[in-house]
């Protein structure tokens, strides 16, 4: 029988068996419950016969040993196949210092930062292994990275379904959903773990699914034929369809490759909310929506179970009630779940960590990459090492879809959608960061200072010297649509490829040259002063030669932290919010 089991063999609480060693700054099980635990642990009793009180948990005998003089507790149970450690006195140097508590406890469940499920899986690994029996996985199918590595960006793919399984659930909704992506997130944590960005892609986005190679239940292989100008959500359930192929469809969408996915269902909200005993939300006006079963008013509110899963799928009544205004508030709530799980409250309760543990696990669908606690709990360790003020939520950026006359579906708002692509691509942080930059050569930097032209009065041709194809006319449409810069052409290749975009100019064409290295975060060591070229008109233009180091339409060149394009809203996990 396994430590929960004998925990549960004599009607204990795991959590109870659990205690805090100051020795070692960690909770430890102990099996044993003859005598009351004391606030500092004491030795163990001498007698190795010692009777077991009633009720006692049966489990191995602990072999009696003196403590050294220098160490007045316990040391710490070792784990089952762990090296023996030797006695005291003959380590033959000091042991190192010992983190503090709240850095240990922060450390084993740093994984609360995947949003709930992925958190309290890593955290389960704490202390039960039997929470691997709890986890349930589905193949990648190749659609994936080939799983998270800890030297490299993490891109994570949370899908919460719309499938009306577990008790209570009959009433919500579609009864008869095959599961659709209902809620989708991809969460990218950047290499150096300073920063993350949770970007929501919109259930009715209108995009191209396609050919999906997928393991059906039985275990056959299927290729699930693609879709052209589908909703988003049918990316997952709709013929068949697995979460690989979802992870495909993102992929298409964003240029990014998920390492993993994790999926959860309705049930996830409601336990993991009542496991942390409620979480703390804000409204800014009344709410009372027959549709969800929400009815809150305005002000502050702990909610969990039923009306935590109310919260987040209300959204006629929040916003102008359609999915982007629920969009909103599920970003309000995960961060407000977030907050309450990086608490001190939550992380030094061994109660709560059993009962976070439990619900996370039962809650949760995993690749097949990521199908255990130990890997998991080695996910959980890297995300663990960010901070919430450094987590950004944000969506993709859209627009109503202009084919629709009754507005229901909508599309890529493409500049500004790209650009939120390339700094998820590019491991950009959408918050203030600390980075180390090299600083130009004041010479090279002046060549950005001084007065600009107006967007009008810029005159540029556009070649591409090495740009994926078609970027001169994409960037060209950018330039005069979006930019301002109506005087502007396209120049067809550029007769050989650069590897870093440029701008050449006139001494006379200064002005334009700083305007349009302003709109395109172009460095001062990509402004070439030189000569100009006549245009279509006669009238003398500057040449913007697009390198490799092209983003894309619209994708400022030198995109640094914090800098997120024009109307794009986000939030950090670290500020509180109340739903409109």
């Amino acid at each position: 029988m396994d430590a929960q089991g004998r925990g549960r063999a004599e009607d204990f609480d795991p959590a109870d068996q659990w205690v805090l060693n100051p020795d070692t700054g960690e909770y430890e099980l102990r099996l044993s419950t003859s005598a009351p635990q004391s606030a500092v642990p004491g030795p163990r009793p001498a007698a190795v016969g010692a009777a077991r009180a009633p009720g006692a948990a049966r489990g191995r005998t602990a072999q009696a040993s003196a403590p050294a003089p220098e160490r007045p507790v316990p040391a710490p149970r070792r784990r089952r196949g762990a090296p023996q450690e030797p006695p005291p006195g003959r380590r033959g140097r000091r042991r190192p210092a010992k983190k503090s508590k709240a850095k240990r406890i922060l450390a084993w469940t740093g994984g609360t930062l995947a949003f709930v499920v992925l958190g309290t899986a890593a955290a389960g690994y704490f202390y039960l292994e039997h929470l691997n029996d709890n986890i349930q996985s589905s193949p990648d199918d190749g659609a994936s990275t080939g799983g998270f590595q800890k030297d490299k960006a993490i891109n994570i793919l949370l899908i919460g379904t719309d499938k009306r399984t577990g008790a209570g659930n009959e009433g919500y909704g579609d009864s008869g959903s095959v599961g659709h992506a209902d809620t989708t997130i991809l969460l990218h944590v950047s290499k150096d773990r300073s920063n993350a960005t949770a970007l929501s892609i919109p259930r009715d986005l209108i995009v191209d699914v396609p050919d999906c190679p997928t393991t059906q239940e039985d275990g056959t292989k299927k290729v699930i034929p693609g879709s052209t100008g589908v909703r988003f959500n049918t990316s997952l359930g709709q013929d068949g369809r697995t979460p690989s192929c979802t992870m495909r469809t993102v992929t298409e969408l964003t240029g990014v490759t998920p390492d993993n996915f994790m999926v959860a269902d309705f049930n996830a909200v409601k336990t993991l909310t009542s496991a942390v005993g409620g979480v703390e939300v804000c409204l800014a006006k009344d709410i009372d929506d027959p549709d969800s079963h929400l009815k809150l008013s305005a002000g502050t509110h702990t909610i969990e179970g039923e009306e935590a899963l109310a919260f987040v799928r209300t959204r006629h009544s929040v916003g102008f009630g359609g999915d982007l205004s629920r969009i909103q508030i599920q970003q309000q709530f995960l961060s407000a779940l977030m907050r309450k799980l990086k608490s001190n409250d939550t992380l030094t309760s061994p109660s709560k960590m059993v009962k976070l543990a439990e619900a996370g696990t039962e809650a949760l669908t995993v690749d097949s990459k990521l199908d255990s606690i130990g890997k998991l709990k080695d996910l959980g360790l890297e995300l663990g090492k960010l901070n919430t003020k450094n987590l950004t939520f944000t969506t993709v950026p859209v627009v109503d879809n202009p084919a629709e006359k009754v507005k229901a579906t909508v599309v890529l708002k493409e500049g500004p959608a790209e650009q939120v692509f390339a700094m998820i691509r590019d491991d950009v942080s959408f918050t203030e960061v600390k980075q180390k930059e090299k600083k130009e050569a004041a010479e090279v930097a002046a060549r950005l200072k001084g007065t600009k032209s107006e967007p009008a009065d810029i005159r540029v041709r556009v070649m591409n010297g090495g740009a994926p194809d078609g970027s001169a006319q994409k960037e060209l449409l950018f330039l005069q649509n979006e930019a301002g810069v109506t005087k502007s052409e396209n120049a067809g290749d550029a007769p050989a490829d650069i590897a870093k975009t440029t701008l050449e100019y006139a001494p006379d064409q200064a002005e334009q040259a700083r305007a349009l290295a302003e709109i395109l975060g172009l460095s001062g060591a990509a402004m070439k002063p030189g000569e100009s070229v006549t245009n279509a008109q006669g009238m003398p233009t500057m040449t913007l030669t697009l390198g490799k180091d092209f983003k894309g339409a619209g994708v400022k060149l030198n995109a640094r932290s914090g800098q997120t394009p024009e109307g794009v809203e986000k939030s950090t996990a670290d500020k509180v919010q109340c739903a409109k």
